[in-house]
């Protein structure tokens, strides 16, 4: 599936993923490979991803590797839209 990550800033990632986990208002969770249309809010967490992505070296610093090796994202709050194997994340 396709994860975009944007920014108000730039877009910090766009490219293949196998899975995201979102902090959502009622809670995490996770999405994967044809997992029905979605469109939520979130709050303040950590945007997940697993899968072999490459980050733009200028956005690099803005991402971390936790335990699982999963690539994650600090946000404060934003939008997350799922549609046809395509999630587009406004994160702020």
């Amino acid at each position: 599936m396709y994860l975009e990550i944007v920014s108000p800033e730039a877009t910090l990632f766009a490219g293949e993923v196998t899975s995201v986990t979102v902090p959502g208002i009622n809670g995490e969770f996770q999405m994967l490979k044809d997992h029905a249309p979605i469109v939520s809010l979130l709050q303040e967490g950590k945007v997940k991803v697993a899968g072999n992505i490459t980050l733009d070296k200028e956005y690099a610093s803005k991402f971390s590797k936790d335990a699982s090796g999963n690539t994650v994202l600090q946000i404060s709050s934003g939008t997350i839209e799922l549609k046809n194997n395509r999630i587009i994340v406004l994160a702020d």
